[in-house]
C-alpha cells in the first residue's frame, strides 16, 4: 500500500520553522485536540498555547514542538500552523 503524507508547514512571523511530509500532526486547537492526516477536509482553527505533536510516520515515536498562540489552516495542499511564537 501507498501511504499518502501529509505536507506539513510550521511558521513563525519570524521564519518557515519546518517544512517536510509526515504521517499525522496533531494540533492544539482552542475548542479541542485534532488530528490531522493526508486528505483530511479543509479546515481553519485558532490554536492555544500547548504542544504541537507530529508524527513522521505512522506508529512512530511523537516529536512535540511547543506553539504559542496562532491558527492551523488544512487545505488540498496539506496543513499549514502559523504560531506567533515557538519554543
Amino acid at each position: 500500500t501507498i501511504m499518502a503524507n501529509l505536507h506539513f508547514e510550521l511558521v513563525t512571523p519570524e521564519k518557515l520553522v519546518r517544512s517536510d511530509d509526515v504521517f499525522m500532526v496533531v494540533v492544539p486547537g482552542t475548542e479541542g485536540d485534532f488530528g490531522v492526516l493526508a486528505n483530511h477536509a479543509p479546515v481553519m482553527a485558532t490554536i492555544r498555547d500547548a504542544d504541537l505533536v507530529i508524527y513522521a510516520t505512522e506508529g512512530g515515536a511523537p516529536e512535540t514542538i511547543s506553539v504559542q498562540g496562532g491558527f492551523a489552516e488544512v487545505n488540498d495542499k496539506g496543513l499549514t500552523v502559523l504560531a506567533e511564537a515557538v519554543s
